[in-house]
């Protein structure tokens, strides 16, 4: 059995679950999140907690056991607590601003670069106009969102200028002399 499939999802005390057939929906005081089970992946609730279980051993039932006790459970934790996902600008000159659901970035190319936000995420910028957080309640959409902008202007191998998610680390390359 999936070690991380056979784990129970806590439900918090603020947060409802609603399971109709297939069909889960997790209601919170950040919002609402949906998900379809796949077939053969059964979800109930037992003590405040859901259960996920699988119907039989096919290696394409247990593949999707985990991966759905990993969605819900982050749904769960969407609708209750939300995410967040910061990006760091770098490079002279390089710069973000928020214009009602878009972004506009200032990133070396000869015009601006306009980045229209999905549904349900929120950006916001520092004061220095070069870290970008991104919130909402789906961790699906932040990170694919968080991906997009990233490869707008991903970070110079050499110069390391560009987008980079807060933390990262880039290894700079020598130039053709190389470094002495």
């Amino acid at each position: 059995m999936s070690r991380i499939g056979k784990q129970p999802v806590a439900i918090p005390n603020n947060v409802n679950v609603d399971i109709k057939q297939a069909t889960v929906k997790v209601k919170g005081p950040k919002g609402e999140l949906t998900h379809t089970c796949p077939h053969g992946i059964s979800v109930s609730v037992e003590d405040n907690k859901m259960v996920v279980s699988r119907a039989s051993e096919i290696k394409s039932v247990r593949a999707l056991h985990g991966l759905t006790r990993s969605l819900l459970a982050n749904m769960v934790s969407g609708v209750s607590e939300g995410y967040k996902r910061a990006l760091e600008i770098t490079g002279v000159g390089y710069r973000a601003q928020v214009k009602g659901n878009k972004i506009l970035f200032t990133i070396g190319y000869s015009h601006p670069v306009e980045f229209e936000l999905p549904a349900g995420i929120t950006a916001a910028i520092d004061d220095k106009q070069t870290t970008i957080t991104l919130t909402g309640i789906d961790k699906q959409v932040i990170g694919q969102t968080a991906a997009n902008i990233r490869g707008i202007r991903p970070p110079d191998a050499y110069k390391g200028k560009g987008v980079r998610y807060a933390g990262q680390r880039v290894k700079l390359k020598a130039g053709k002399t190389g470094k002495k």
